[in-house]
Formats: C-alpha cells, structure tokens, sequence
C-alpha cells in the first residue's frame, strides 16, 4: 500500500521499519519538530525522523503537508504514538488507523502504558482503531492481549506490546484494505489516560507498597533521603510470610529497616529497595549504596 506514516518516539520506530521491509510504500513521515533532548543544548529528531532519514523516507513535521501525498496516491495513514491529534480536515482526505497501546475504550489518551501499570491492571493489550477526531474514540479493526507480569517494568511491558502491535499491522495490510477488514465500535466503560504530571514521580510513602512498587515500575520514582533527592530504580514488595508478622519501626512511614536489606515502612507493609540513584550520582545497587551512605534506622525516607 502507498502509505503516510505519523509518529514520534521510539516505540514507533518498530512498526515503521516493519512497513518498510514487509514492502509497503511509505509516501512521507510526518513526525514532532526536533527538540532539545539531553543535557546539551542542540536540537535533536525523535526517533522516527531519525529511523526514516536512515531508510531515505520523505520526512516532514508538518501535518499540513499530507495533502500533496494524497495527490500523489496515498491510500492511507498508518499513526503510532504520533503525539498529537490529527484534525478534522486532514481526517477527511485521507482514511487513518491508529496502533493505539491499551485494551480500548479502557485508557485512552498519551499514558495508556503507564496507567495501565500504576492502576495494578492484570492485562493490557493494543488495539488498531480507525481513527476519527475524538480522543481513541475509533472503531476497532483488532486487538491484541498480554497479560502484565508482576516482573514487568515500563520498558519491558512496552516492548512487548511494540512488538505484538507491530505484528497485527502488518498482518492487518497483507492484503490492503481486503485484510484490513471491517471495524467495530468500542464497549465498555472508558478511562482516560492523561499523560504523567512530574509530581506523580514522587512517592507517598503513605500509600501501600503495592502502589509504591508500580510507581517504581515506571522508572521515574523519587523521594526524599537526607534532604536530598533520591531516585529508586528497584524495589519489591515484601511478601508477608504466614505466621510471621514485620516488626514495628518506630518512625512510621518512610522509616528504614536494616536488619534484612534496606526496607521502607509504607502505610501498608514494606518496600525492599534493590536499585537506587541519588543525587549527584550514578545508579547503584543497594549494597553499594548502604556502604557509602551507612544509613540508620533513624533515618527517614522523604525528608
């Protein structure tokens, strides 16, 4: 099929590559602008303008431009993770489908991964939706399942439904708009999946260690240690062992426990920490870290 191809991070770059090798024509890119990325101060491509300057693919970071690719033939737009909706004008010229990473209509939006992990759901999967001007509103062509393992992070859960999802696109167009087939309308109650604000990174160590512990699943969480600000990378829960009750730190939450590793009092059981990174510093494991910091028990996290 003669193809425009929007998307932005590098969970987009898979799929493209895919439509690529599987011999689709991909007319034009349309990605985000380059940005500052990094420490430094120049600007950068997403990973989809990068991936398609490698495969010798027009590129632009303009939607306006779609409409001089359907002159020319597109027959359709492929979207995954592009980042921004596409208006009602562009939708008009040209029929749009979208690789959309959650069970739809639950969590719709930019997070639906990450909301998906911090709401402790058991499943998760992707859907190819027809796109249309509300938000993941779409019919739905087909989707996938896959259950979330409780060693999944955020990088491990979205690699597999990159994958998955990439499968099923190209499946879907084997045979162009023949394979593609007819989509059905979503049921069900939605949820939104609002992107992540900066201050849900920090942890409330009010909260269970169930909650905290997806938290650190997504690779961003932080507190508090000394004054200073503390990542944690790694963390488990501690499993409660029949008949056996965890002492009582006198500090409440946020107070350390030595004796077995460094453990974290929650509101709700205990947070093993394995992987941090405080300030100033490289990640480390938790050894390495007791060692150098020599933390104690009347030490508090989140002060």
């Amino acid at each position: 099929m003669r193809l425009v191809y929007l998307g932005s991070p590098e969970a987009a770059v898979e799929p493209l590559h895919a439509l690529v090798t599987s011999g689709h024509d991909i007319l034009l890119v349309v990605t985000q602008p380059d940005r500052k990325r990094g420490r430094g101060a120049a600007l950068l491509p997403s990973p989809v303008k990068a991936a398609a300057l490698e495969l010798d693919l027009a590129v632009t970071d303009q939607v306006n431009d779609i409409p001089q690719v359907v002159a020319d033939g597109a027959e359709l737009g492929v979207v995954v993770a592009f980042g921004q909706l596409i208006r009602k004008p562009v939708l008009d010229i040209l029929p749009f489908i979208n690789l959309h990473f959650s069970l739809l209509p639950r969590w719709r939006g930019a997070a639906p991964v990450e909301r998906a992990l911090l709401a402790g759901d058991a499943e998760t999967g992707v859907c190819l939706m027809g796109l249309e001007a509300g938000l993941d509103t779409g019919p739905v062509y087909d989707r996938v399942t896959t259950e979330i393992l409780a060693s999944d992070d955020l990088a491990t859960l979205r690699a597999r439904l990159v994958g998955v999802g990439t499968e099923m696109l190209i499946r879907r167009l084997s045979g162009g708009f023949a394979t593609l087939g007819t989509p059905q309308p979503q049921h069900g109650e939605s949820t939104y999946a609002a992107k992540l604000d900066p201050s849900e990174f920090e942890i409330d160590w009010s909260s269970s260690a169930e909650v905290i512990s997806r938290l650190v699943r997504l690779g961003y969480a932080w507190t508090t240690f000394r004054g200073k600000r503390f990542k944690i990378l790694v963390a488990h829960v501690v499993k409660v062992v029949q008949g056996h009750v965890e002492p009582d730190v006198v500090g409440g939450v946020g107070s350390l426990q030595l004796a077995n590793g460094v453990r974290v009092c929650t509101g709700d059981g205990h947070l093993e920490l394995l992987r941090v990174q405080p300030e100033g510093k490289s990640a480390m494991d938790i050894q390495s870290w007791r060692n150098g910091a020599k933390p104690t028990e009347t030490d508090v996290m989140g002060r």
